[in-house]
């Protein structure tokens, strides 16, 4: 420490609580010393202080900062080798939770000694951001994102997490935070806004946490149709007409919003999507069918990655064909649809099901996502979203996940303990192709052309 602890110790509670300049390299003797503290007074002043000064920082200060956490707040070797020494000489239940206490890195409690400050949650979501673009370059930063993940995946479970109804009476600041925070299809203004929540056909709800008021965790936005939809325009466009609810029975989950880039990797949406299905049933019994309208928004990027790999699935003519999407009119162009469906087709049922991750799942967030929570892959939809950024994204593609109730835990199962991708008769016959990824793609019982919302 630059100073002995007992003085920088009175120092820093001298002046807490009145105005004072604590530095960047002040900072880990402030963690330091809020580890050692037991007066719980002292030890949230102490870490809103260390809050405060870290949130104040330059983006260069703070990874100085986030580097000495890495380096020096790990577990100690020492207490573990001596810890590991005691449980070979006494291989019981106080030396196993010993052990278990002194693997723990020093972080782990430094983070929940932080959390005890006001407004401490957020300041460490915030502060995790920071870990997440430090870790995706750095391995030493992985250590520290995974000691984040560890801590939030308890503080966040379903148990803490209150599900909340958004409608267009909800108070202004969070409905500003939901137009702020909508990652899937932008809400342009406060009358968009409300024509995706007043309606009597639509449903809005969202996770809150106790300790971040106003600040929803994420939400989702429904809409409740006669029949699974195939295309997204007519869900948005301004002047539809509301549909009428008492013929619903299919609830649309066309909009997942992850609030808070903090808690990536953090799982959430399952709990939502399950309790959301509890409510509308509750609300609607009527209703039968619980399917997303999802994009699919790594697949243009996939592609052009698979049309230049030299172990490529794709045969020269395929590739030739796909030339195709390089014309950036390609979508309005028939003869030029028409050339490319069949292999697109069978390429993006490809990159769903059979393109993987390092840990061994789909390549796809979207994917991902819904078939943890126990979803089957049950359509593709041919230029399913015509927008610049599905086009650019996905191609326009976009995908129908379906979540039968009944069936919700078996997929969920098979998912995560095999890998395995439930999905629909329609999909696997695409896949059982044994040559070029087109093979089959003519026999694939996809979604036939809407004949409404701008859709060829």
């Amino acid at each position: 420490m630059t100073e002995s602890k007992p003085r920088f110790l009175e120092g820093l509670l001298g002046l807490l609580g009145r105005e004072h300049r604590v530095r960047a390299r002040d900072l880990p003797d402030l963690a330091d010393v809020l580890l050692s503290r037991r007066g719980e007074a002292s030890g949230i002043a102490l870490a809103h202080q260390l809050l405060t000064t870290y949130s104040g920082l330059a983006a260069q200060e703070k990874q100085w900062f986030l580097d000495v956490l890495a380096e020096k707040f790990g577990a100690e070797t020492a207490r573990i080798d001596r810890a590991i020494e005691a449980y070979r000489q006494d291989r019981g239940p106080r030396t196993a939770a010993a052990l278990h206490r002194a693997a723990e890195p020093r972080r782990q409690e430094l983070i929940r000694r932080l959390n005890a400050a006001p407004g401490g949650t957020l300041a460490l979501i915030r502060m995790r951001e920071d870990v997440l673009r430090e870790a995706a370059e750095r391995e030493t930063m992985r250590a520290v994102d995974a000691d984040f993940v560890h801590l939030f995946s308890s503080w966040f479970n379903s148990g803490f997490l209150v599900l909340e109804r958004i409608d267009w009476s909800t108070p202004a600041r969070i409905l500003q935070k939901i137009i702020q925070y909508e990652a899937v299809h932008a809400i342009t203004s406060w009358e968009d806004l409300q024509r995706r929540l007043d309606p009597s056909d639509r449903r809005c709800f969202a996770f809150f946490h106790p300790r971040l008021s106003g600040e929803p965790l994420i939400f989702v936005e429904v809409a409740l149709t006669s029949a699974i939809p195939e295309t997204i325009a007519p869900l948005l466009e301004d002047s539809r007409a509301p549909a009428h609810l008492e013929r619903a029975t299919t609830a649309v989950f066309y909009s997942i919003s992850n609030c808070q880039p903090g808690l990536r990797g953090v799982s959430l949406g399952n709990f939502l999507i399950k309790q959301v299905i509890d409510e509308l049933k509750r609300e609607l019994p009527a209703l039968r069918t619980f399917v997303t309208l999802s994009p699919v928004p790594g697949f243009a990027a996939w592609l052009r990655r698979e049309r230049n790999a030299p172990d490529s699935r794709l045969d020269p003519s395929e590739r030739g064909l796909l030339e195709a999407v390089d014309e950036a009119d390609w979508a309005k162009r028939p003869a030029a649809r028409s050339a490319v469906k069949p292999v697109l087709l069978a390429a993006v049922a490809d990159y769903l099901v059979r393109a993987r991750n390092s840990a061994g799942k789909p390549i796809d967030p979207v994917a991902r996502l819904h078939l943890n929570n126990g979803a089957r892959l049950e359509r593709i939809d041919w230029l399913g979203d015509l927008s610049p950024k599905g086009l650019s994204q996905g191609l326009g593609f976009m995908v129908n996940y379906l979540y039968d109730p009944a069936r919700i835990v078996e997929n969920h199962e098979r998912f995560a303990e095999r890998g395995e991708v439930v999905m629909s008769p329609s999909i696997r016959k695409l896949l059982q192709s044994g040559t070029g990824l087109a093979a089959e793609a003519s026999r694939l019982d996809v979604a036939p052309a809407a004949r409404s919302g701008g859709r060829p």
